[in-house]
């Protein structure tokens, strides 16, 4: 078949993301006879850090990995330059390689794959993740006050109507952003290109019966936990989204019932910055453990824990959103604590019975989350088949496939 494909992401393949929610989708994809070419936006210090062992992961599926950098020195400006040398390079790969099918991920790199198709009739996938300029009104990151992010997020709209219309397939993240997106009533009846596949988990990679009595005490000691400590932990970035003075407070909460318990955060992010607030908050340090993992080191990792806790903000473009950490824990076959109105989640945990949902954040709230998840008899096998039926690579992979098979029919 080597139906050629350029696949093009802002997130870089360095990032934990691209080597998550990027790299494993696109190997598997090459291993069914499509040749990709990556073109991904990279900061410089993960690329330097990273660059070889993403080159040869690369290397082993003959895929073709081109990086630019990242840069942020000037606000807006410097996006207004990457966007440029992104649709620059995208073009002069095509004028090489004459690809078949541009997989775009999120928004900016949509703006080049409809470019592709209006001016050399490439097929084009809109793999639109998240609500992107919805999430920049959320979190503040473009105040509508402001006339430039006004007119940021009205030309955003516009073009996301623009990818909506034009795309030739379109893939969501959650049942909850399809049904919001039908509602927004841009696509023609019958709706049948607009599909789910969800923030995938390679779940060979995360799971409990690969890990060894050994690799956990190595840990353990490492990490100074004791065999009778009562260990939590929160996977992945800290900021933008995630709650973490109220995840803290949440902790402080167990820490009246369970006087042991220690908060393991497997993150590479604001390590300062949690000590600083748990420091606030009256927690001694010696009860916040900060490791940051090479992706291979997290299951283990996660394995070392009673229960995982993360909250996210609940804003309207959340009901987008795929948590990649839900599915990693859940493989593990580890109960998760999280709030609710997150994609769709709670129908997920509902489901299979994988944890406990909170709509508040008050402590009230935490003691009776604590209490349920203390006295609740969670099995992990079902709680692992849970995210091997709804998030397990092999199911992306062959959706993915599923849709570029009919998409190249056209």
């Amino acid at each position: 078949m080597n139906k050629k494909v350029l696949y093009l992401s802002y997130d870089g393949l360095t990032d934990p993301l691209g080597q998550s929610q990027v790299l494993p989708y696109v190997k598997g994809l090459s291993k069914l006879g499509y040749r990709f070419t990556i073109l991904s936006c990279d900061k410089p210090d993960r690329y330097n850090k990273l660059k070889q062992q993403i080159q040869e992961l690369c290397d082993e599926d003959t895929i073709e990995w081109i990086s630019f950098p990242f840069t942020n020195k000037i606000p807006f400006v410097s996006k207004v330059l990457d966007l440029v040398r992104f649709k620059r390079l995208a073009l002069q790969l095509h004028k090489k390689n004459k690809y078949e099918l541009v997989h775009c991920r999120s928004y900016v790199a949509a703006e080049i794959g409809l470019l592709l198709k209006q001016k050399h009739d490439v097929k084009f996938l809109f793999d639109m993740r998240g609500f992107w300029a919805d999430e920049k009104i959320d979190t503040k990151a473009w105040n509508v006050k402001n006339p430039l992010f006004r007119l940021l997020y009205k030309h955003y709209k516009n073009l996301e109507k623009k990818f909506l219309q034009q795309a030739d397939a379109i893939t969501c993240l959650t049942t909850s952003a399809k049904n919001e997106i039908i509602r927004w009533g841009y696509l023609p009846e019958p709706i049948v290109r607009l599909h789910i596949v969800p923030c995938c988990v390679n779940t060979d990679l995360f799971q409990s019966d690969s890990i060894s009595i050994s690799e956990q005490k190595k840990f353990r000691l490492e990490l100074n936990i004791n065999e009778n400590d009562y260990v939590i932990n929160y996977l992945g970035s800290i900021g933008t989204w995630y709650m973490l003075s109220e995840m803290l407070d949440f902790f402080n909460v167990l820490l009246l019932t369970k006087p042991t318990a220690k908060f393991l955060f497997i993150t590479g992010d604001e390590h300062e910055q949690i000590k600083s607030l748990a420091k606030e908050k009256n927690i001694s340090i010696e009860k916040i453990i900060i490791r940051q993992a090479q992706r291979n080191e997290v299951p283990v990792l996660l394995s070392l824990s009673a229960f995982s806790v993360y909250f996210i903000k609940p804003m309207y473009s959340k009901m987008a959103s795929s948590p990649t950490k839900l599915g990693e824990i859940m493989a593990m076959g580890i109960p998760v604590v999280c709030n609710a109105g997150i994609g769709d989640t709670e129908a997920i945990i509902h489901q299979y019975k994988a944890g406990n949902l909170i709509n508040d954040f008050n402590m009230q709230s935490y003691q009776s989350a604590i209490e349920n998840i203390s006295t609740a008899e969670y099995n992990a096998n079902t709680i692992r088949s849970g995210a091997i039926e709804s998030f397990s690579l092999k199911n992306g992979i062959d959706s993915y496939n599923d849709i570029y098979s009919q998409v190249l029919a056209l």
